[in-house]
């Protein structure tokens, strides 16, 4: 399916999402991104369709032809203060609230948002398989999380999340069952499931 360009009739339209919402350990992460009406890139998709590969090659060139470009994560310690829905919407508004441009009107991913300043805003279900500017922030929200994912990697390898990015498969399980938690994981989260007793 060809993604669209707009939404919106304004002009200076930000697409945003969010990746890590499922995690247990590490940031939320979300982009904010203001494409040029002449942007066109056949490989640019939804970030979960898309390999690492395929999303490492997007991310410069999202970078460089943007009008405008913010990332912002939220750590641990603040999802599990305010919950992660809240948690997803901060780091969306934070990296609106960095972009050079300010938009006119804002398309979201999912169907949960609050108001940002008085910028008028659609939530769009699946809106990173639609349009442009949602697909490329996915790509940046989940480029530079995995990034900061593969760096806390180094601190702590025997959970494994410069290949897992922290999400909760069998081997972060079983690593969590056997070592405990860390700093970076989320408090508030079932970090196992029911049948383990884990000691926080």
């Amino acid at each position: 399916m060809t993604l669209k360009t707009k939404f919106s009739s304004f002009e200076l339209e930000c697409g945003t999402d969010e990746a890590g919402r499922g995690c247990l350990a590490g940031p939320v992460t979300a982009a904010a991104v203001i494409l040029p009406l002449s942007f066109n890139n056949d490989l640019l998709n939804d970030s979960k369709q898309l390999s690492e590969k395929n999303r490492n090659i997007l991310k410069p060139i999202i970078e460089t032809e943007s009008l405008t470009f913010a990332v912002h994560h939220i750590l641990e310690l603040e999802i599990d203060s305010i919950n992660i829905l809240n948690a997803s919407i901060k780091a969306m508004h934070h990296s609106i609230e960095k972009l050079h441009i300010s938009p006119e009107y804002i398309i979201v991913d999912g169907n949960k948002f609050k108001p940002f300043q008085e910028i008028p805003y659609k939530t769009i279900v699946k809106g990173d398989s639609k349009y442009l500017s949602i697909a490329a922030a996915s790509i940046l929200a989940k480029t530079y999380r995995d990034e900061y994912m593969e760096k806390i990697h180094k601190e702590f390898p025997m959970y494994n999340w410069k290949q897992n990015k922290g999400y909760p498969t069998k081997e972060h399980r079983a690593a969590i069952e056997k070592y405990g938690i860390t700093k970076y994981h989320r408090k508030s989260f079932r970090l196992l499931p029911e049948q383990y007793r884990l000691d926080i």
